[in-house]
C-alpha cells in the first residue's frame, strides 16, 4: 500500500508539473515582434500548420502545439485562409482562433439595383486587378455555363447581398458565391413558376432589373411590373429609362431625350420587347414582382418626384397627369 501510495504521489505531482507547464506555455505570449499573417493552405495537415508557426515565431514548442491541437481536434477545424496574429497574443490564443475559424476576411455589400460596374469598383477595393477581370469573366460564355446562366453576362446575376470574402480568395471563387447565392434565392418555387408563366429566368431577371432601376417603393413594384407586362401583351415598347443609358452612363446622372434616341440593343424606347439581359442586379422583391404583376390595366406611369409614381391606363389620363405633376402643359 505505501509503494502505491509512493507511486500515486510521484504521478500526482508529474501531473502537476505537467499541468503548471503547459499552462505556463499556453499563457506566454507569442513569439513575435510585430503583427504577422500567416496562411494556412486548403488541406494542410496540423504538422505542417505546427512548422509554419514555428518557423514564423508564433510558437516556441512545436511538439506541445501539436499535442494540444489535436486533443482540441484543430485539425479538423482550422479553415483555410490567412490568419492575423498579434504581438499581445498567447499561444492559448492562437488556439481559440484556429478553433474559431476568424481568418482575414472583406466585407462586400451588392446592393439592389448594382450594376456589373458598380459590383466591379467594389471588388477592385479587394484587388485592383479584379476591376477588368470581372469585366472578363463576366462575358465568358464558357464560364456563364458554368454557372447555368443563359444570358449575355454575369449582368444580374450576381446577387444583392452582404458577403463576407476570406483574403486570398480569387475571383472566379467570389463570383461563383455570388451566383450560388442567386440560385439559392431562385429556389424551384420560382422556377415553377417562371415556367409556369412561360418565360425563362433571364426574361425574369431582366424584367426584374428594369423594375428595380425604376420603383423606389416595395409596395409599387408589382404596379410597375404590370404596366410592362401589359405591354408586351399589347406589342408596345416598354420605354423604360433605365434600358437607354445602359453601358453608357451611369442611372444617378440622370436621362435625357438625346439617351432615348441611344441606338443601343438594350434601349427600350428603340427595341420593342425586353432587353437581351438584365441592366442590374435584382432583388427578390423585384423578382417575386417580374412573376407576379398586379392585375391592374396600367400602361404608363410617372414620378410624383417623392418616389412615388401615378399610374394610367390611357394615353390622356399619362399625359394630363405629367401636366399636374410638373405644373405645365404637355404637348
Amino acid at each position: 500500500m505505501k509503494l502505491w501510495k509512493a507511486v500515486a504521489i510521484v504521478f500526482a505531482g508529474y501531473f502537476l508539473f505537467l499541468t503548471l507547464y503547459v499552462t505556463i506555455e499556453l499563457t506566454k505570449p507569442i513569439n513575435i515582434s510585430e503583427d504577422t499573417e500567416v496562411y494556412i493552405p486548403r488541406g494542410a495537415t496540423f504538422s505542417s500548420i505546427a512548422k509554419t508557426f514555428k518557423e514564423k515565431g508564433i510558437i516556441r514548442n512545436e511538439t506541445l502545439f501539436i499535442i494540444i491541437g489535436r486533443i482540441y481536434g484543430i485539425e479538423r477545424k482550422a479553415r483555410a485562409g490567412y490568419y492575423l496574429f498579434t504581438k499581445e497574443m498567447t499561444v492559448l490564443d492562437v488556439i481559440k482562433k484556429l478553433l474559431q475559424g476568424k481568418i482575414l476576411e472583406y466585407t462586400i455589400t451588392v446592393v439592389e439595383g448594382d450594376s456589373l460596374y458598380e459590383i466591379a469598383e467594389k471588388l477592385s477595393k479587394i484587388n485592383p486587378d479584379f476591376k477588368d477581370k470581372l469585366f472578363q469573366l463576366a462575358y465568358d460564355k464558357a464560364f456563364l455555363r458554368s454557372l447555368q446562366i443563359d444570358a449575355p453576362s454575369l449582368e444580374g446575376y450576381l446577387f444583392p447581398d452582404t458577403y463576407n470574402i476570406p483574403k486570398g480568395l480569387d475571383l472566379e471563387e467570389i463570383v461563383r458565391l455570388m451566383v450560388k447565392r442567386f440560385w439559392d434565392v431562385y429556389d424551384s418555387n420560382l422556377m415553377k413558376k417562371t415556367k409556369k408563366i412561360g418565360w425563362t429566368v433571364n426574361e425574369v431577371v431582366t424584367l426584374a432589373s428594369i423594375i428595380e432601376k425604376e420603383a423606389k417603393l416595395d409596395e409599387e413594384k408589382p404596379l410597375i411590373s404590370a404596366v410592362y407586362h401589359n405591354r408586351l401583351k399589347l406589342g408596345m415598347p416598354l420605354q423604360a429609362d433605365p434600358t437607354a443609358i445602359y453601358g453608357v452612363k451611369r442611372y444617378k446622372d440622370g436621362v435625357t431625350k438625346k439617351d432615348l434616341r441611344n441606338p443601343s440593343p438594350y434601349n427600350t424606347y428603340i427595341i420593342k420587347g425586353l432587353p437581351p439581359g438584365p441592366i442590374a442586379c435584382p432583388g427578390l422583391k423585384s423578382i417575386l414582382a417580374a412573376l407576379n404583376p398586379a392585375k391592374v390595366s396600367y400602361l404608363y406611369f410617372v414620378s410624383r418626384g417623392d418616389g412615388t409614381h401615378e399610374f394610367s391606363s390611357d394615353y390622356k389620363t399619362h399625359i394630363s397627369a405629367i401636366s399636374q405633376i410638373r405644373g405645365s402643359r404637355v404637348d
